[in-house]
């Protein structure tokens, strides 16, 4: 699935291959110092990363407050990929440079192994941009609905589309069904395709009905053609597409609301859409 390395999102990968980087270029320029001088910078970039993600996190969590007051337990899900960069960078940066202060010999290194992070991971935001537009459209499929009618993907064109693959069975789908169910309210302008993966229609029916939840468009996938379609890896899995069925991002795992009402204004939002039928 384009935004996933295997059960790792892209972005996930780029943080970690940024800090690898980093970690290395340290080692490097300090390899003809003793070890523990390489083992006091090496830490100190690792624990400027935790620093700058704490900061990064908050400063998310703070911008979308109403939605993780709500429920709490939400802030620290930080599978949802929550982070505001712009603030953790200079947090990170601003914490390393105050623990060398007093050390010229690690400033250089940690500094150079710093900037060898943030540029890779700079590189890897425009390589996956680039990779983004050229991701799979709205898949070509026909799926049915509880009671049986044939619905092809294709007629969703011309609106913003977010497709949740999901399973009764899988704990985290369940979870986070009440959290599209209320986006799908607060964004009618939005459609919400919440197709089923390999499970029969009475099974599927008996689930909504027992949770209390209404959805406008449940659609049933038995032979699970959407997740092979879209190369989804895992349940949930969330693919957000626009008006032209382009797909412009993907969520592999649970959604938290503030995550799904930011990636909603970012990418779904940015230009006038039809009005619901």
């Amino acid at each position: 699935m384009t935004g996933s390395l295997g059960p790792f999102s892209l972005p996930t990968v780029a943080v970690a291959a940024a800090a690898l980087l980093a970690w290395l270029v340290a080692r490097y320029l300090l390899r003809g110092t003793d070890a523990t001088a390489r083992r006091t910078a090496a830490s100190l970039l690792l624990d400027a990363l935790f620093i700058g993600l704490l900061a990064a996190r908050a400063a998310y969590v703070l911008r979308w407050w109403p939605d993780y007051a709500a429920a709490p337990l939400s802030i620290v899900a930080i599978g949802d990929g929550g982070f505001t960069v712009w603030v953790g960078l200079p947090v990170a940066l601003g914490w390393a440079l105050w623990r060398v202060r007093r050390d010229a010999s690690a400033r250089r290194p940690m500094l150079c192994g710093f900037v060898a992070g943030v540029a890779l991971w700079g590189a890897a935001q425009v390589g996956l941009s680039a990779l983004q537009r050229t991701a799979p459209p709205l898949p070509p499929l026909t799926l049915a609905t509880i009671d049986g009618r044939p619905v092809a993907l294709d007629a969703y064109r011309g609106r913003p589309v977010v497709i949740n693959l999901w399973a009764s069975w899988c704990p985290p789908c369940r979870r986070e069904m009440p959290v599209l169910e209320k986006a799908q309210a607060d964004h009618p302008d939005v459609t919400f395709l919440m197709i089923n993966q390999g499970e029969a229609a009475h099974t599927v029916e008996a689930f909504v009905q027992s949770q209390g939840l209404q959805f406008n468009h449940l659609l049933l996938d038995p032979a699970s053609q959407t997740m092979r379609a879209a190369s989804a890896r895992a349940l949930p899995t969330t693919l957000f597409y626009d008006t032209q069925g382009r797909l412009v991002e993907a969520h592999l795992g649970e959604l938290t609301a503030a995550r799904l009402r930011d990636t909603l204004q970012r990418r779904l939002h940015r230009a006038p859409v039809p009005p619901p039928p």
